[in-house]
């Protein structure tokens, strides 16, 4: 069983939190085809991301990227906003991780898949972002459909997007030479990061031990990379 204590009080690690990926099915190698017909070479679902240490672990993540861009500015405020369903239990813990482990004190909120009618009303909850430069965290960026449809919401409540960070990027090819990460990060004008790449589960592949399904499996992976990879 890992150390629950050392995943509490150290960085964030790219192997680990692919080990852990793995270990809890959220990450899986073989064959999977993909929306676009393209035939993966692994799949990653984080609608399995459903213990307390892989919250914890994904969240530390967050945090520490979150931590080194608040270290680069000026402007000392953070709001962060998670996009209904996936992305709530994420925004939320790493607000506790910002504050746990670098004493940043976030603001955080979210939307409601439909807007309420009573009560307070709207579709926002938490956080007032109204004239607010937010941070968008998401599991993973495939066309970027949802996250423009994120992105007007906040436009819509009187806010500005600062920046987005994923869990995953695949680093493949749109419609044309860029990934969709790269397309959002120039219409957008701000920086659009990821914690774990392809290039990093290429990485882990490599370091594995050498057996055959292993080196069968890094060549898919590396052959997918050169196919569809930006």
């Amino acid at each position: 069983m890992p150390d629950a204590q050392y995943i509490q009080n150290t960085s964030f690690s790219s192997h680990q939190f692919i080990q852990l990926a793995l270990d809890n099915q959220v990450l899986k190698f073989g064959e999977f085809v993909l929306k676009s017909g393209r035939v993966s070479p692994y799949f990653f679902n984080a609608g399995l991301l459903a213990t307390g240490e892989m919250l914890s672990l994904l969240a530390r993540g967050y945090a520490d990227a979150l931590a080194k861009q608040m270290a680069a500015q000026s402007n000392k405020e953070l709001v962060i906003f998670g996009a209904a369903y996936k992305g709530i239990p994420f925004v939320a813990a790493t607000a506790q991780a910002l504050w746990q482990h670098h004493g940043i004190n976030a603001k955080w909120g979210y939307n409601r898949k439909e807007a309420k009618t009573h009560g307070e009303g709207g579709n926002l909850v938490g956080a007032d972002v109204s004239g607010k430069a937010v941070w968008v965290l998401d599991d993973v960026i495939t066309a970027g459909t949802a996250m423009r449809e994120v992105v007007d919401i906040l436009e819509q409540a009187g806010a500005s997007v600062a920046g987005i960070i994923v869990a995953l990027d695949r680093k493949e090819k749109g419609r044309g030479e860029h990934s969709a990460i790269q397309e959002l990060a120039a219409n957008l004008q701000v920086p659009v990061q990821a914690l774990v790449d392809i290039d990093d589960l290429i990485s882990y592949l490599a370091d594995a031990d050498s057996q055959d399904k292993e080196a069968a499996q890094l060549a898919k992976m590396q052959h997918y990379r050169e196919q569809y990879g930006v």
